[in-house]
């Protein structure tokens, strides 16, 4: 029976992958070098097994489509367009100092001009693919140097007509002015009508196709508009990773933007492994290590030049030196778009065979060194940057004892300094932000700033003395190292975390937190509050049930939670549950039983989640406890097991009679 190329292609990527992979994760190596070694490997210039890259390259563009798209579901459209300053004035440096700059540098090595500008366009776009997967995989997408990492990249990627432009020109295939300007404003009218239509369209269709309550059709429905966002990009010029960021960008707006990132991950994890894969297949490995040095030499160069001109960026921005080296090394790679603009460059003269190859070893070790660079990044510039100068407005910062020291000036900073402020409490803020450093201080508050990761910085700020200090910043990676080194420098400081995610909150404890406050579950906390106001429960009662249900979770997290059952009443916490609060009336059926003899949960599927009688709220109450009429349950369930539960609690005038119904 005939067996389809790509199905035998995809089988053996896929097989050898796997431990590949599997070995990378052991060893804790990003997978992005796993699927780069896997395509280096089995392509056409490793052991050949697989010699036609098409079909493989076809599947890994979808790979490209999903995983920027689900990328641009995880940011924010509204936090993305405050980034404007960012996204133009360092996107802009960079992508113009990196282009001219290696193209100098080519032509005092023997290029002609044309040739030199097309290798500089070349080293000026970095890999959008691979430095957002590392860094969403980090949790660094919001993180100081994540803040400016997006914008630039999102500035090359709108860079890719430009630069097609230059190609076609230096190759005497340019158009007259007029179609140049016309086809440069047509990018333009295309990128805001996706992003202005589709703010506009895109909740209506997703609400109405919400209620039509098929999780097959909304998850059709996700994966149409994210690819037929990068289809559209593409018919109007622009690159199709572009238009599907930009499409997941638009859907994180809406208020289906968490399920379909959730719809979309199995698919861009299984995808976008090919797109790295396919990229491996590329590099020739005879021609390396035949002749390694130039390759070597110019991947060293493009790191060198590109790293120092992305800091100089940054650095325009007003960030910290610390900063702007994390970013610039986290931008000192070369872009998968440079490889359109290669093969465009390439049939056009303007670059040689031997050309081609240098760019293509180039291309892909800078991309292998990457996902390292990004880690290690943190460690370079702590050497680089040195620790921030003292001026006489930081003398008292020395003097405070027994303090707080609060990391970040966000929300939550600005309302713990407010209330600390209030008490008399003394704090000192930390910030990475000079122009939030600025208006802080003109405010009069007691802010310095510094990077809460380095110990010279926490030890200024008087750590050793301090009774607390409150990391609340946007970036997990540099919460768990500011934990870390806080915890080394002090082992009685209490210290308090407020992360994102749930899951974060172990790793968080290991590095030495006290407490770890996830918003994730505060959230639930929120919801659940408003549900019981809803039905007028009194104040009190409220406070003790989510009392109870932190309880549950901090215990839980300590490694003091009873198990399941602690699992079961967490998760009840979520919208997919509702609660219901009854009063039990004469003649009920669960008069004189508890809530284990009425073996509720196997028969209705609702469970309690505590009793109140005469004001008092009994949570888990024990099994010698008996419901009697006055008292009041509190259910949670979805709706239809409410529905089978509530008749339990409710007196013979208000259920149907067994003997008459019907």
């Amino acid at each position: 029976m005939h067996v389809p190329p790509i199905l035998r292609d995809l089988v053996v990527l896929v097989g050898i992958a796997i431990p590949v992979v599997a070995l990378a994760t052991r060893l804790r190596v990003p997978t992005i070098v796993g699927f780069l070694l896997t395509g280096m490997a089995i392509g056409p210039y490793g052991f050949g097994l697989i010699r036609d890259l098409t079909s493989v390259q076809a599947l890994a563009e979808m790979g490209i489509i999903l995983l920027l798209f689900s990328i641009g579901l995880e940011l924010s459209l509204t936090r993305t367009l405050r980034l404007g300053r960012a996204l133009v004035q360092a996107g802009g440096i960079q992508v113009v100092t990196t282009l001219a700059v290696v193209a100098a540098v080519a032509v005092l090595l023997g290029a002609s001009p044309s040739h030199a500008v097309v290798f500089g366009a070349l080293a000026a776009l970095s890999s959008t693919a691979i430095v957002l997967k590392v860094y969403s995989d980090r949790g660094a997408l919001d993180g100081p140097d994540g803040r400016i990492v997006v914008p630039v990249l999102v500035f090359q990627d709108l860079c890719i007509i430009p630069l097609v432009l230059l190609v076609e020109s230096l190759g005497g295939a340019a158009e007259t002015p007029g179609h140049l300007a016309l086809r440069v404003g047509g990018s333009v009218v295309a990128v805001a009508v996706l992003v202005l239509g589709g703010r506009v369209v895109v909740p209506r269709v997703l609400a109405a196709v919400a209620a039509v309550r098929s999780r097959e059709l909304f998850t059709l429905s996700i994966v149409f508009l994210g690819v037929g966002a990068a289809v559209a990009s593409a018919l109007a010029g622009l690159s199709l990773a572009l238009g599907a960021f930009l499409a997941g960008l638009i859907i994180s707006e809406s208020d289906y933007g968490a399920q379909a990132l959730a719809d979309v991950v199995p698919f861009r994890d299984a995808l976008s492994g090919l797109f790295f894969a396919s990229v491996g297949m590329l590099l020739d490995l005879p021609a390396v290590t035949a002749a390694p040095g130039p390759i070597l030499l110019a991947t060293a160069g493009v790191i060198l030049i590109k790293a120092p001109l992305a800091t100089a960026a940054a650095l325009s921005l007003g960030r910290s030196l610390h900063v702007s080296v994390v970013s610039g090394l986290a931008l000192a790679q070369v872009g998968e778009f440079s490889f359109i603009l290669a093969t465009m460059a390439a049939p056009l003269g303007l670059l040689s065979a031997a050309g081609y190859q240098l760019f293509l070893g180039a291309a892909v070790l800078t991309m292998l060194a990457a996902p390292f660079l990004i880690g290690a990044a943190p460690a370079i510039a702590n050497r680089i940057a040195p620790p921030p100068s003292l001026d006489p407005a930081d003398a008292e910062a020395e003097l405070l004892d027994d303090h707080v020291i609060i990391v970040g000036y966000g929300v939550n900073g600005r309302n713990l300094a407010r209330v600390l402020a209030g008490t008399g409490i003394p704090y000192v803020i930390l910030e990475q932000n000079v122009e939030t450093v600025r208006q802080a201080r003109e405010d009069l508050q007691p802010i310095l700033f510094g990077d809460a990761t380095r110990a010279e910085v926490l030890e200024h700020v008087g750590i050793a003395r301090a009774r607390s200090i409150v990391f609340a910043i946007s970036s997990p990676s540099d919460e768990l190292r500011g934990v870390a080194v806080a915890r080394g420098l002090s082992p009685t400081v209490h210290i308090i975390v407020r992360t994102r995610y749930v899951g974060a909150m172990e790793d968080l404890r290991h590095a030495g937190a006290s407490e770890v406050v996830p918003e994730e579950f505060e959230t639930s906390i929120e919801i659940f509050s408003r549900v019981l106001r809803h039905f007028e429960i009194p104040s009190n009662v409220i406070g003790r049930e989510v009392q109870a249900a932190r309880a549950e979770l901090y215990g839980m997290a300590a490694g003091t939670g009873g198990g399941e059952a602690q699992l079961e009443a967490l998760a009840q916490l979520g919208v997919h549950h509702a609660v219901e609060i009854l009063e039990i009336e004469p003649g009920a059926r669960a008069v004189r039983e508890s809530p284990t003899t009425l073996d509720l949960r196997r028969e209705t599927g609702a469970t309690v989640i505590a009793a109140v009688r005469e004001g008092r709220v009994l949570h888990n109450p024990d099994p010698a406890f008996r419901f009697v009429p006055g008292d009041t349950v509190v259910l949670a369930g979805d709706d239809e097991a409410l529905a089978v539960a509530r008749p339990l609690f409710l007196g013979s005038r208000t259920r149907p009679d067994p003997d008459t119904a019907g």
